[in-house]
């Protein structure tokens, strides 16, 4: 597979920017919006607008799921939540969005999927791996807690085989001395690697490391030089992705300026192992900023028939 998917989502004050975006690359360099840069797919149900996507191919059957965070900040907050993190904190959607597909261009409609019980806030940022080890998906998340009533966020972990049916949370990483969320994990040479944002101590990215995918998780310091030049507090969101040449681009959301004008910037990195990550945005392209999502590996097949298709049929509701 040489051709990439990314999933994503904008950050506008309109409705059509919390909703699922695609964009295509052949390279991983270079990225060309589907359907005019409109949404693919809209959040009919919860919060009515969707963050922070996830998309992962079932080794399994070869469908495709997407699950993402329910809730709308830019657009729905003022409204709802009005305009307090706290009260998302606690009182958030205990659920994800979910679609799934078995060519990537006709999806399932949304469906909620409730994990947390009332002991969780908001259940942010989803990810997911396969557990080769024990044979399952490991679906991840950050959330508060009433465990310690609602403060700094950690990162939960539910079991599922089939994305219908899926196991209660679980902890999968406490930062000690300071929340963390947005976690994001990758597999290389039989280990497992896990990005997550700080909240302080530093307030930027660290990387973890584990020799299972439910930990425990150890730090890799060699990745705290490569962040050290990073503004502290303006970037979130890692998502990485293994490029044709076998080298590892790390995306980090940056949110250090209002609106549209924020988006990923790519480090490019040989090894996870190694920690050593350089900033690299001058060899990248971007339409416009993209916001936190992940990036698939797909087929140029699988590539043509996104690329080909008609997404005029998707409703444009803004």
């Amino acid at each position: 597979m040489a051709c990439y998917l990314f999933v994503h989502f904008r950050e506008k004050t309109t409705p059509d920017g919390e909703q699922v975006h695609f964009a295509l690359s052949r390279d991983g360099f270079h990225w060309e919006a589907l359907n005019g840069g409109r949404p693919v797919l809209w959040a009919f149900y919860g919060d009515h607008g969707v963050r922070d996507m996830t998309i992962v191919r079932d080794c399994h059957t070869g469908r495709f799921h997407i699950l993402a965070t329910d809730l709308s900040l830019a657009y729905g907050m003022r409204g709802k939540y009005a305009h307090d993190w706290d009260n998302i904190s606690r009182y958030g959607s205990k659920c994800l969005a979910h679609w799934e597909s078995d060519d990537l261009v006709h999806w399932s409609e949304e469906r909620m999927l409730q994990l947390g019980s009332d002991d969780f806030g908001c259940l942010w940022a989803p990810d997911v791996i396969y557990d080769e080890e024990n044979g399952h998906y490991l679906l991840h998340f950050s959330a508060s807690h009433a465990s310690n009533d609602y403060g700094p966020k950690a990162i939960y972990y539910c079991r599922t085989r089939d994305f219908a049916t899926f196991s209660n949370p679980e902890l999968l990483y406490r930062k000690p001395d300071s929340g963390c969320i947005d976690s994001a994990m990758y597999r290389e040479d039989g280990r497992y690697y896990l990005f997550v944002k700080s909240e302080a101590n530093p307030q930027t990215m660290i990387e973890l490391e584990s020799d299972r995918a439910t930990g425990p998780f150890r730090r890799v310091t060699r990745f705290d030089e490569s962040m050290s030049a990073v503004a502290q507090g303006q970037y979130e969101a890692p998502t990485a992705v293994r490029l044709a040449d076998g080298r590892w681009c790390l995306f980090i959301d940056y949110y250090g300026q209002p609106g549209e004008r924020q988006g990923y910037v790519p480090f490019l990195g040989e090894r996870l192992s190694k920690g050593d990550f350089v900033r690299s945005e001058a060899v990248f392209s971007f339409p416009y900023g993209f916001k936190h999502g992940t990036i698939l590996s797909i087929s140029e097949a699988e590539y043509q028939r996104m690329y080909n298709h008609d997404w005029e049929n998707v409703p444009d509701l803004r």
